[in-house]
């Protein structure tokens, strides 16, 4: 089932679209409905400020807009299943009403992602890669619609506590695959499952870089990777930016991304995030896709 690819020779449907993703990379936005992210500090914590932020992020091109209600940043406790319904559900309904573009929502439990879909989600994005509620594979399946597999060593409570690995993108395809084993044998389709190996989530700065660089060590999973580095800490080690001041260190770390082998990158600054992508695709394929 497992066997080395290609970069970029998959397509991505979701919510209606087809994404081919030979020769380009997508670009899904962040929108984070929380008083607490770590990365925007409650920037769309209002639903008016999240659907407007989102919004404008479809009109700046993002190709998937990635909803989530509750912060994983490093220490984070979780919230209930009600609150994070609350903030969620309105966004997603909002965008629904204005825009087809596809929504992905950013949760690791089941009944939320089954109250998005049912609110106009069209793809889950699981931090846990299934492992932390036993129920999201089956409904994944249930439901058909494509989801994000991402690496977590630990809990977003401990996963910075001195995280550690002797083989660091081994340990991590390995638990990838494991993910696309609970997912495919709940009846969820191989061809609809992406893998993130996590930047940030468990990994020291040294190991973000590391994955940036080897992302197709993954390859040998068969499935499209995502990367998302925007606007994370290990950006700040390298350029000394604070939080909610790494804009080029993001635009570096998802250039970056693209060249050594990403297809899809979760981002907060998407219309500079899409110029620099772009010029990134356009010169891998050594062509220009003529405006009209």
């Amino acid at each position: 089932m497992i066997s080395r690819c290609e970069e970029g020779n998959f397509r991505l449907p979701v919510g209606g679209r087809n994404y081919d993703l030979k020769g380009r990379t997508l670009i899904m936005g962040i929108v984070n409905v929380t008083p607490d992210s770590f990365s925007d500090g409650g920037k769309h914590y209002r639903v008016d400020d999240a659907l407007n932020g989102a919004l404008k992020m479809i009109d700046d091109g993002a190709h998937i807009i990635d909803i989530g209600g509750e912060s994983t940043r490093p220490g984070a406790e979780s919230i209930t299943i009600g609150e994070e319904l609350d903030r969620v559900i309105p966004v997603i309904e909002g965008v629904r009403e204005r825009s087809d573009v596809p929504i992905s929502i950013d949760t690791y439990k089941s009944k939320v992602a089954k109250e998005a879909v049912v609110a106009g989600a069209s793809m889950i994005n699981d931090i846990s890669g299934m492992r932390f509620d036993e129920e999201m594979a089956p409904l994944a399946a249930e439901l058909g619609i494509p989801v994000v597999l991402m690496h977590i060593k630990g809990t977003p409570k401990d996963m910075q506590k001195n995280p550690t690995y002797d083989d660091l993108t081994g340990e991590i395809t390995d638990y990838l695959g494991g993910s696309i084993e609970i997912a495919v044998k709940a009846g969820v389709d191989f061809e609809k499952i992406i893998v993130d190996p996590g930047i940030g989530f468990g990994k020291t700065w040294d190991d973000n870089l590391t994955i940036i660089k080897r992302i197709t060590d993954f390859y040998v999973l068969g499935r499209p990777v995502l990367i998302g580095a925007s606007q994370k800490a290990f950006i700040g080690g390298v350029t000394g930016r604070e939080t909610g001041d790494r804009l080029w260190g993001s635009l570096g770390a998802a250039a970056a991304a693209a060249i050594y082998g990403a297809h899809i990158v979760r981002v907060h600054n998407v219309p500079e995030t899409k110029e620099v992508i772009e010029v990134i695709d356009a010169v891998k394929r050594e062509s220009i896709e003529r405006r009209a």
